[in-house]
């Protein structure tokens, strides 16, 4: 009778605590950012944001940064659409390799997608090398619109996902019945799968505004060659170059965080608009309705074309890249080498630290994230309470926070003269970042294990006399361990490959395989760069696939 009192007692506390350390982790920074924004030379200013946009060009930037988020939602619906309906509608889907490979376009850190496709394209690059009679449209590539064409390719596989998955919860039975009462495509199209679709696709071209706008890889890459100035190009700018201008760093991210969270508004107004209840009893199957003979044809040249260009020309150019003896020598088989790997791997060199430094950092991010989402997850359950539905929402609020604007508002944080723990400029400094910046991934998916635990497991353990540590430990931590594996492996992956909060915060002498690959492509040591591309790259799938292979061997000896 004691067992009840007791795990509601240990419940409450660990959901107090949980709110102050989301509080100081997250929400601290975004109101030291605000509080920047308008507190100028000691006084209380509300209109210093305005007047920073006002006396500069910044604000030509801020429309320049919202036309190219618009402009890349419009970019990924074209490719991530019609993939979504060849996957469902045509035999294609029935290859399952294909949503493995779909995904790398995603994983890919988008500067080293950039990369590529700047040597692929440029005056004497592979293009013109392979090609010779492609070369004059070459030059057109490098403009706006290449820069949305990039931004697209690396972001469409997130749409695609959320597309598909609402195409195949519809289902085939709508569209028949629509078709027997003499419907003909376009009108089902357009008065069935459109509709049923908005909700969805607000939530994915949300995230991928937000992803645009808040991208720094390729705008400090490709962006900064054609001349295309973002917001986040100018924050990185005011914090790291001379002087230093903290005042409108914050004016722009106090900005950039707003039209984040109007994006996120204009969503959540769309989504309880157009959400519509498509599972039932009966269960869902795909469309006996035949179409066209070709359009098998078409979808298998569309998803070709699709993956030659996302995948295809970045990764040719970066492993020729790396290979290369001499630049100028293009591309021969007597001109391949390599000496970039080894001296990229060779003990004690800069890049072997660099790529030492990512992995441990990585390692010991993803590790602190994993206890703090696994506990932030556990501690949400079903969200019955506010207090936890604020837990859940705090926990997930750096995904829809541009990553740069947290990194101002960590940098602000820590660097203040009244933080009583000196952790600006250390290693510390750096983990916490990656551990703020990723936390998101891991309590998303300890959360979507937990929801599946019966609670009948809880109450029989409970009925039993096991209290709130052993169900923790014999029930809840061997169930939700898929989870836990899944988010370190997600959040592993991204901050080995974090650029723009590790450009920011690492101590100074401190590279990671990030900023190694982006400074030697800065400084046109092209091979090396694209050396660590390819090592770094495929490090983290090794590990991957050796963490899933654990995840297997352990799913296969409970069964």
């Amino acid at each position: 009778m004691n067992v009840q009192p007791s795990a509601k007692s240990l419940k409450g506390i660990s959901l107090l605590l949980a709110l102050l350390v989301l509080f100081a982790l997250i929400v601290l920074p975004l109101i030291e950012i605000f509080i920047q924004s308008v507190y100028r030379e000691g006084k209380l200013e509300w209109s210093a944001p305005f007047r920073t946009l006002a006396d500069s060009d910044l604000l030509r930037i801020m429309g320049s940064t919202v036309g190219l988020g618009l402009c890349v939602i419009l970019g990924t619906t074209l490719l991530a659409l019609p993939l979504a309906w060849i996957m469902v509608h045509t035999p294609l889907g029935r290859r399952k390799w294909l949503d493995i490979v779909l995904l790398i376009p995603f994983m890919t850190p988008p500067y080293i997608g950039s990369m590529g496709w700047i040597l692929f394209m440029q005056k004497n690059g592979y293009l013109e090398q392979l090609v010779p009679g492609l070369s004059r449209f070459a030059p057109s590539f490098f403009s706006f619109g290449g820069m949305v064409a990039i931004m697209s390719l690396h972001l469409f596989p997130f749409l695609y996902l959320l597309l598909r998955g609402a195409l195949e919860r519809i289902g085939g039975s709508l569209e028949e019945a629509a078709a027997v009462m003499g419907g003909s495509p376009g009108y089902r199209f357009r008065r069935i799968i459109v509709p049923l679709l908005l909700s969805p696709y607000g939530m994915g071209a949300m995230l991928i505004f937000v992803k645009t706008i808040a991208e720094f890889g390729t705008p400090a890459t490709f962006g900064r060659k054609i001349g295309y100035e973002v917001m986040t190009s100018e924050i990185h700018r005011y914090v790291s170059s001379w002087p230093i201008d903290f005042g409108k760093a914050t004016s722009l991210s106090s900005l950039l965080l707003t039209a984040c969270l109007l994006m996120w508004y204009v969503q959540s107004v769309l989504n309880r608009r157009f959400t519509y209840s498509l599972v039932g009893g009966k269960g869902s199957r795909r469309s006996s309705l035949s179409g066209r003979k070709a359009l098998p044809w078409l979808g298998t040249l569309f998803t070709a074309a699709l993956l030659a260009l996302s995948i295809g020309i970045p990764y040719f150019s970066i492993i020729a890249a790396s290979t290369m003896k001499l630049r100028g020598a293009g591309l021969s088989f007597h001109n391949l080498t390599l000496d970039a790997y080894r001296e990229l791997l060779s003990w004690g060199t800069p890049g072997m630290k660099a790529l030492t430094s990512s992995i441990w950092l990585s390692l010991a991010a993803s590790t602190c994230a994993l206890i703090l989402g696994t506990w932030f997850a556990l501690t949400i359950g079903r969200s019955h309470r506010a207090s936890q539905r604020t837990v859940d929402l705090l926990s997930l609020l750096p995904n829809t926070v541009p990553g740069i604007v947290t990194v101002v508002g960590l940098i602000l944080l820590w660097n203040s003269p009244w933080m009583p723990i000196p952790l600006y400029n250390t290693y510390g400094m750096v983990i916490l970042t990656y551990v703020v910046l990723f936390l998101p991934y891991s309590v998303q998916y300890v959360k979507s294990a937990a929801g599946q635990i019966d609670p009948s497991l809880m109450q029989a353990g409970r009925v039993h006399g096991g209290g709130a540590l052993y169900l923790l430990r014999r029930i809840t931590l061997p169930l939700i361990a898929p989870g836990m594996l899944a988010g370190w492996m997600m959040t592993f992956t991204i901050a080995s490959r974090e650029l723009v909060g590790s450009l920011l915060i690492l101590p100074p002498s401190v590279q990671t395989s990030a900023t190694y690959i982006f400074a030697q492509f800065e400084q046109g040591q092209v091979s090396l760069g694209m050396a660590m591309a390819v090592v770094s790259v495929g490090l983290t799938t090794v590990i991957l696939l050796m963490m899933e292979s654990l995840g297997s061997g352990n799913k296969r000896s409970r069964i």
